[in-house]
């Protein structure tokens, strides 16, 4: 029964380290038939590499996540990927730990099309993590995401070796 549990449990983190690398981070996917976890709401313009507009004039800031701000190094480009994500698109909005920020905007996980965007930017080298609660559902695997960036010398990190 111990070599069991210790099977299952190597495999598992084998798993989480994979998924955490980033070895399949075009996959991830929300569950929309736990329709009370997902609000869905129509993005109509992107402000900046982490932040959108609904259609209701509310403002997201996506969560675990942080992009170079407006005239810092690779804004133009986080904020043109943002865009081609989720612009004029419906999303799905998934609560973390914390509603909203200290600006009054909601702060969410963010999907599309089955992509978590939060993850794909983090992934893709346009975004850092940004915990706030290291005990948020998706904290670990933002961070993990991030030293996958860095190691491929994506995006952000492309600078740095050179």
């Amino acid at each position: 029964m111990k070599s069991e549990s210790l099977i299952i449990a190597i495999l598992l983190v084998g798993i989480g380290t994979g998924l955490g690398l980033g070895l399949g981070h075009g996959l991830w996917h929300s569950d929309s038939s736990n329709s009370g976890l997902y609000e869905q709401a129509l993005v109509t313009s992107v402000i900046d590499g982490d932040t959108v507009e609904l259609a209701d004039s509310r403002h997201v800031r996506y969560l675990g996540i942080d992009t170079p701000e407006v005239g810092e190094y690779y804004a133009e480009e986080a904020t043109a990927r943002n865009r081609d994500l989720v612009e004029g698109k419906t999303i799905e909005l998934q609560r973390g730990s914390r509603e909203r920020d200290e600006h009054g905007r909601l702060l969410r996980y963010v999907y599309v099309g089955g992509t978590f965007v939060n993850a794909e930017l983090v992934a893709e080298g346009y975004a850092t993590a940004y915990i706030f609660d290291p005990d948020d559902r998706y904290s670990q695997i933002l961070v993990q995401l991030e030293q996958y960036a860095r190691m491929r010398e994506l995006g952000l990190w492309a600078a740095e070796s050179k």
